[in-house]
């Protein structure tokens, strides 16, 4: 995701920077904020897996590809995890839900699964001589690939 991120801000002109923070439990997971100078994705670093900080990446890409517009009343959650960016250069935060009923959260995490499986499939070209379903298992659970 990190790489996806570098060069979908190469594309745009404005960097997607990936910060990752302790978030309460429960809360949200991710938080995308838009700034004027770039992209700010904030995602879970405590108590979960590198597989699940990358889901959590991916659907707050989705909702920036989307372009989806801010949540009201996350004003507080971004000013505790960032107290140091002024409130007028945050143009919008999304911050991701607990729940997918929202319309809006059901496009971000389509958009994830597609980038998700797009790596994936990434993966399994780049790794040659091993059977798809094993590449699938090992990518998923985050474990070295070793190619000999």
């Amino acid at each position: 995701m990190a790489e996806i991120c570098t060069r979908l801000g190469e594309h745009r002109g404005k960097p997607i920077r990936l910060l990752g923070v302790p978030m309460e439990v429960p809360g949200p997971f991710g938080l995308w904020i838009k700034t004027t100078a770039a992209d700010i994705i904030l995602y879970q670093r405590a108590g979960t897996t590198r597989f699940h900080q990358e889901h959590i990446i991916a659907h707050e890409l989705g909702h920036l590809l989307a372009d989806h517009p801010s949540d009201e009343g996350d004003d507080a959650m971004w000013r505790q995890l960032l107290p140091d960016i002024p409130p007028d250069v945050i143009r919008k935060a999304l911050r991701r839900r607990t729940s997918y009923e929202n319309e809006y959260e059901q496009e971000a995490e389509a958009l994830a699964t597609v980038l998700l499986e797009a790596i994936v499939k990434a993966q399994e070209i780049s790794l040659p001589g091993r059977s798809p379903r094993a590449r699938r298992a090992q990518t998923s659970l985050g474990d070295p690939v070793d190619v000999l």
